[in-house]
Formats: structure tokens, C-alpha cells, sequence
């Protein structure tokens, strides 16, 4: 697609932000490991054929550490929003109904951007209404945000699903009149917030009661992963796991450089993982782990130590067994 494009460079990037002029320019920085990041680029290949006048720029955040620093990008996906060369929002984290509302609003009004269907308008409103739905697994739309509900049901359902612990995505209603209207002649359900699980209305307050009493609640909607599990997930990603700063191409500290030189001269096949690009694991890990420093090198979900005990490890003859999980 034309206007999804990819920066390698900080020239191409910056050659790519002139080009746009006053145009909206979109840019993703995001990571190859990330799986979030390959569910935004999704997204934003929808976007694309939505809005043709806005380009949409993809930016590996490590391999272009100048743009990254730049506008202090600590996190994959990290969008940030172009017009004219410079910086007019920026939007953290993976989340799709925000990243389409952000694009709409800030993009050219050339129609619908000029990348219309050509289809009735109750069509487009259609489509629209559909993606919206199908952005999250469980889509809640309220008056206001989940930080801040505007109106008491809004709040009400609000503080149900976190106590169920369930993971959601939200639209705000009110900044968007059209979708407030034609919602609720789409799902032929009258007044707001509206719950929808993959795609589907389960229905409003009263309805998310009742699923809450019943204990249906939990089974119907995605629960939110706590810290605990998703780092017990991602120490067990693989047999050997080695938290660092950088990677196994690019060490981003001198201990990092250390440790992956001993770990190359064992042969052992080892995964790593960057804590620079996901700090609520880097400060998770440490309380986790009760380890208070980089680099963390695992085994089979348990830790062995940082530098010092790989290096002990290594004199005693011992790392490549204990590597192997032998003893």
C-alpha cells in the first residue's frame, strides 16, 4: 500500500515527514518481537485504505536509536502524530479504538480523507461500526473512560468489570456523535454503555450484573493477565531466558556485552529478552526475582544469578550443565 512506509534510517525518516507536508503522518515504533506491535500494523493497514492522504510509517525503535531517543520512546508500539514536520500527539501502548480515533480526528478532512468506499453512508457508518466492535476482544462503549466515566452507569460498569479482573477496551461515546447515534440503531439497543465479546452485544449494565452474579462473567470476557503471570510466562518462554539491556545482536551495556559472550561460548541455545523495551517488566522482575540488577539469567523458570554467577559458573566448569538444567 502507497502509503505505508518503512524508515530504516533517520534520513528516510525525516524525508518521509517532508514529503507528507501538512499532511498527517502516522508513526509506529515498534519491535519485531513484540506481538502487539504486528496486531497494531494490522490496524493500521485498515487505517491506510481509510485515510489515503495520511501516511503511515513503520520504525524499528532499536534499529534507529537517534529517532527513538529523540521523542523518548521507552515502550513498544509507540505512536506518535506528524503535521508539517512536527509533533501534535502520541499515543503509548496497544490500543486500536484509540489509535482510529486519534487518526480520525487528526487527519486532513478531504472527505473522509479521500479514501472513501464510494458506498451509502449508512455503509460506511456500517463498516465503521463493525471494526470499532471487532477492535478488542471485549469492547465497552461508555461516556467518557475508563480513568474518567462521565455518567453513573458508566462508572458502575467500569468498576464491575476491573473487579472481575476483566481485560477491555473502551470508546467514548461522547466524542463522537455519529457512532453515539448510529450504534444504537446497529445493535438495536437504545442507551449506553454497551458491552461487546468478540464482536457480539452481551448488553448493558444490567445485563453485565447478571452475568457478574451468575459467575458467567469471567468465561464470557478475556480476564486481564496480572504482572505475576506474564512474567512467569515470559521466564518460561523458553529453556534458557536472559533478561538484559539489548539483545543477543546488540548488547546496550558492558555486563549484557559480558554475559553474552560467556553464553556464545557455551553452545547452548538461549533466548533473550530486552528489558530497555518493556518497563513494567524490567521493575517487576527485580521485585519478582528478588534481584535487584541486569542482566537475570533463567533456566528452566528458575533463577541462576547475574554476571558474577555465570562467571563462577564458568571457572567451576559447571555453566554449560547448569545451562542444560543437568544440575
Amino acid at each position: 500500500m502507497a502509503n505505508i512506509v518503512e524508515a530504516t534510517t533517520q534520513q528516510q525518516f525525516e524525508d518521509f515527514l517532508t514529503k507528507a507536508g501538512k499532511c498527517l503522518t502516522v508513526v509506529h515504533f515498534q519491535a519485531a518481537w513484540a506481538p502487539q506491535c504486528g496486531q497494531m500494523n494490522e490496524v493500521m493497514a485498515e487505517l491506510a485504505k481509510e485515510h489515503a492522504h495520511t501516511t503511515f510509517i513503520k520504525l524499528e525503535a532499536e534499529a534507529v536509536p537517534e529517532v527513538s531517543e529523540k521523542y523518548e520512546i521507552a515502550s513498544v508500539p509507540t505512536f506518535l502524530f506528524f503535521k508539517g514536520g512536527e509533533k501534535v500527539d502520541r499515543l503509548d501502548g496497544a490500543h486500536a479504538p484509540e489509535l482510529t480515533k486519534k487518526v480520525g480526528r487528526l487527519a486532513v478532512s478531504l472527505g473522509r480523507d479521500g479514501g472513501g468506499s464510494g458506498g451509502s453512508p449508512t455503509q460506511d457508518i456500517n463498516q465503521r461500526l463493525k471494526k470499532l466492535i471487532n477492535a478488542a476482544p471485549c469492547m465497552l462503549f461508555m461516556k467518557g473512560s475508563p480513568q474518567e466515566p462521565r455518567c453513573g452507569f458508566s462508572r458502575q460498569i467500569v468498576a464491575l468489570l476491573k473487579e472481575h479482573n476483566v481485560q477491555f477496551s473502551s470508546f467514548d461515546i461522547l466524542s463522537d456523535e455519529e457512532v453515539r447515534q448510529a450504534l444504537k440503531t446497529y445493535s438495536n439497543w437504545p442507551t449506553y454503555p454497551q458491552l461487546y465479546a468478540n464482536g457480539e452485544l452481551l448488553g448493558g449494565l444490567d445485563i453485565v450484573k447478571e452475568l457478574a452474579e451468575s459467575g458467567e462473567l469471567e468465561n464470557t470476557c478475556p480476564k486481564t493477565v496480572t504482572l505475576e503471570h506474564r512474567l512467569k510466562s515470559v521466564i518460561n518462554q523458553s529453556p534458557v531466558m536472559l533478561f538484559m539491556k539489548g539483545n543477543k545482536e546488540a548488547a546496550k551495556c558492558g555486563f549484557s556485552r559480558q554475559i553474552l559472550e560467556i553464553m556464545n561460548g557455551t553452545g547452548v541455545d538461549y533466548d533473550t529478552f530486552d528489558i530497555l523495551q518493556d518497563e513494567e517488566v524490567r521493575q517487576g522482575l527485580k521485585t519478582y526475582s528478588n534481584w535487584p540488577t541486569y542482566p537475570q539469567l533463567y533456566v528452566k523458570g528458575e533463577l541462576i544469578g547475574g554476571l558474577d554467577i555465570v562467571k563462577e559458573l564458568k571457572e567451576s566448569g559447571d555453566l554449560v550443565s547448569v545451562l542444560k538444567g543437568e544440575s
